[in-house]
């Protein structure tokens, strides 16, 4: 069965962190991102990795998180540290470019109190 789970959302404080994980199952990942959805708002790419660790962030994000992976674990991960509000959102993974084929997860929420 092909699908996404994401974990290890929750509630912090501002200027906390989290670590998010997402295991993938029924394919084998290759370049992959990460992706945030507020209430009213779109949802944003935050970054991205490459099947070899290349990495790339969106300036909002750019110098507090950090995505990694582990190609034997089919997972990736989101290091999330200097938490603001603003990053309140559910946060899922997702292939990059997005494959249609492949169902989005349930997502995990990132809630961080001021």
């Amino acid at each position: 069965q092909v699908q996404l789970v994401e974990s290890g959302g929750g509630l912090v404080q501002a200027g906390g962190s989290l670590r998010l994980s997402c295991a993938a199952s029924g394919f084998v990942i290759n370049a992959m991102g990460w992706y945030r959805q507020a209430p009213g708002k779109e949802r944003e790419r935050v970054g991205s990795i490459t099947r070899y660790g290349s990495t790339s962030y969106a300036d909002s994000v750019k110098g507090r998180f950090t995505l990694s992976r582990d190609n034997a674990r089919n997972t990736v991960y989101l290091q999330m540290n200097s938490l603001k509000p603003e990053d309140t959102a559910v946060y899922y993974c997702h292939t990059v470019p997005i494959d249609t084929g492949i169902p989005w997860g349930q997502g995990t929420q990132v809630t961080v109190s001021s």
